[in-house]
């Protein structure tokens, strides 16, 4: 939503700090701009007690009945306010009493001339102040994205398809899917990194996923795909290579071990063996881009799913699976289901043997990957 097209009071408030100021800062320089002057003022709201709370908002309310002398309007802006939540300074009596007092004075705000803005961390939506403002004014919150959240992916490539727009460019549905893989949930990563595929591209009008993988840092999320990337692209050098530069991350990585690779390569077969169901009821069709593959997993029954959410393929990222239904084509359903025996294997090794971390994943590995599984072949 555009600056120009929003009430003259607006709220922006969320956990991600980030894309609350970056919001915010939009606003309060379009509406600068379009008015001029040297009217408008910025009021600190972040306060550590009651008396100072007070003291914003005696400022606020003096600040909204001082009208503009040199330009067409006024903007303010009520920057980082956090007493709208839960906090002990939003609990206090004398708190309380005087923002219900500005509630009913912003009922009588001179919208022709003057907007307010409000920024904060915490909001209680209970409240009467809140309320007032989603009657009267534009509300738009910015909710921290978490891998727990299915919307997070889909809510990461909206705002980066904003940004590059910006700049007028354009960037392709796989690049842009691949960019917010790499990143993950992290807003002021995903900023970053658009700016530096921007300079990158420099006069060239489109982004594309060559463009992403030469110049995006890909976040320990992202990295973590590799091994499963080169198991199921039956890359048996890439593969070994990738383990020894996981096994080394180890080292100096408390968060890393050989258990939590086994476990990621558990995850990355579970799916190929989904896919493979999938394809056969018809859910979906093997030679199809990106864009028609998302399209696709909508329509896969719900119900037809495990309810929980680690083992189901459907709260996985989108663009994850469309990678691994290239790599399913790469094995049978023998193959795969034979591959998780191997697995399984390799974990009861892993933890009740003394044999060499290394040695077991990689004879694991070496087993899938060449099709000489016992059972397999002969």
């Amino acid at each position: 939503m555009g600056a120009d097209s929003l009430k003259p009071i607006v709220l922006v408030w969320g956990e991600d700090e980030f894309a609350v100021k970056q919001r915010a800062r939009q606003i309060y320089q379009q509406w600068c701009t379009e008015w001029g002057g040297l009217d408008h003022e910025i009021i600190d709201a972040n306060v550590s007690h009651s008396g100072e709370a007070l003291t914003a908002l005696a400022k606020l309310r003096e600040a909204l009945q001082t009208l503009p002398f040199f330009g067409s309007g006024k903007a303010i802006w009520f920057r980082d306010c956090n007493f709208l939540g839960d906090e002990r300074t939003a609990s206090a009596q004398v708190v309380t009493e005087d923002l219900l007092d500005l509630t009913e004075a912003l009922k009588r705000f001179p919208s022709d001339n003057v907007r307010l803005l409000i920024t904060a961390g915490k909001v209680d939506k209970r409240k009467t102040f809140y309320k007032a403002l989603d009657k009267l004014g534009t509300v738009e919150s910015f909710v921290a994205w978490s891998l727990d959240d299915r919307n997070w992916t889909s809510e990461a490539e909206a705002a980066a398809r904003r940004q590059i727009q910006t700049f007028k460019k354009q960037i392709s549905h796989e690049a842009l899917a691949r960019l917010v893989v790499s990143v993950g949930p992290n807003a002021r990563q995903l900023t970053n990194e658009v700016e530096k595929v921007l300079l990158y591209i420099g006069e060239r009008p489109e982004i594309n996923i060559e463009d992403v993988d030469a110049i995006v840092t890909r976040n320990k999320q992202s990295r973590a795909f590799a091994l499963g990337d080169a198991l199921g692209a039956r890359d048996l050098p890439q593969l070994l290579r990738t383990l020894d530069e996981e096994l080394w991350g180890m080292r100096t990585d408390r968060q890393k071990s050989a258990i939590g690779l086994l476990y990621g390569l558990i995850s990355k077969v579970r799916v190929m063996i989904f896919l493979k169901e999938m394809l056969r009821e018809g859910w979906i069709k093997a030679d199809v881009d990106y864009n028609r593959f998302k399209a696709q997993l909508e329509k896969v029954p719900t119900d037809a799913m495990p309810e929980d959410r680690r083992f189901n393929p459907l709260s996985m990222n989108a663009y994850v699976l469309f990678k691994a239904l290239a790599h399913a084509k790469r094995y049978t359903l023998a193959e795969l289901i034979q591959a998780m025996e191997v697995l399984l294997e390799c974990n009861q090794q892993l933890i009740f043997s003394t044999l060499d971390e290394a040695m077991v994943l990689q004879q694991a590995l070496v087993k899938i990957v060449s099709g000489t599984a016992q059972g397999r072949l002969p």
